[in-house]
């Protein structure tokens, strides 16, 4: 059965809405009879998507709503918060899914870092924040869908602030599904979405085609619709190229690391390399 709050009139909050992920799972709550909330940056890019929006929405273009929101400016997403209330009563489904991921090393640059963190981590945060008691205070049921990252979890070489970003959201949303559930009384849980190779503007690259290995941003949808509706709080996605027996043996094989004292990220270290592929292989 769909989760209670996917119903007609139900209202949908989504940061990172007017491209990608955010914006197929926005089409797909609002062609559930939804109302729904985008929120990014870039007047054009959000206009653009609310037109596609009104399309398919039970109510047109008053069932949808727009507003320019850095995340990482804790002013920005209450202020979204109350836009909500006000023009939609409040919120059911919250999906902080806004992301960046600029090119990092542990020397720098600085400024990389910074945004990164602010917007993938503290963005999970603030949203997290402005919106969550108001959605227990309501008593209706309710998702809290936190974009995350298998980086976050194996976190590969390349990129590490992008990775403490994603590692971030894991803890976080680790934390507050468990305090949601200690809760009286509380209907809202939280879910951690953890994306496999998905075909977007953050992800192409220069590209204009999706590669064979990619699942589109709708698959991704669909898929995390599908394991919020059979109770799962880690919604890992495949891919075409990685399916979950793959993504389970890398990630217990990182954990691995610690247990076994290993080097750090071993899986990429030369000495253990033939040690990692028979791990992977063994049933």
């Amino acid at each position: 059965m769909p989760h209670p709050s996917m119903s007609p009139n139900h209202v949908a909050v989504i940061t990172g809405g007017a491209s990608g992920i955010g914006f197929a799972a926005a089409m797909r709550f609002a062609s559930l009879g939804m109302k729904v909330c985008i929120a990014d940056l870039g007047a054009d890019r959000l206009a653009e998507a609310a037109a596609k929006l009104a399309s398919v929405a039970r109510g047109g273009a008053s069932d949808i709503m727009t507003a320019s929101v850095d995340v990482s400016r804790f002013d920005d997403v209450a202020g979204l918060e109350s836009a909500v209330q006000k023009r939609f009563g409040g919120t059911d489904i919250l999906m902080n899914n806004a992301g960046i991921g600029p090119e990092s090393n542990s020397f720098g640059p600085l400024e990389n870092w910074q945004r990164i963190l602010a917007v993938n981590l503290w963005g999970v945060i603030h949203g997290t924040q402005a919106f969550v008691p108001y959605m227990v205070e309501r008593g209706h049921p309710g998702l809290v869908i936190n974009t995350g990252s298998k980086q976050g979890i194996t976190t590969p070489p390349g990129n590490p602030a992008y990775n403490v970003s994603k590692a971030g959201v894991k803890a976080q949303t680790e934390a507050l599904q468990h305090e949601l559930r200690n809760l009286p009384g509380c209907q809202i849980s939280a879910h951690l979405m953890i994306p496999g190779h998905v075909f977007t503007a953050l992800t192409a690259r220069g590209r204009t085609e999706k590669p064979p290995g990619a699942w589109t941003p709708e698959q991704t949808v669909d898929f995390m619709i599908a394991r919020i509706e059979a109770g799962d709080f880690y919604i890992l996605c495949p891919d075409n190229d990685v399916p979950r027996r793959l993504d389970e043996r890398r990630m217990l094989w990182a954990i691995g690391d610690i247990v076994e004292n290993r080097p750090a990220l071993s899986r990429w270290h030369p000495d253990h390399a033939e040690a990692f592929a028979r791990f992977v292989n063994e049933e």
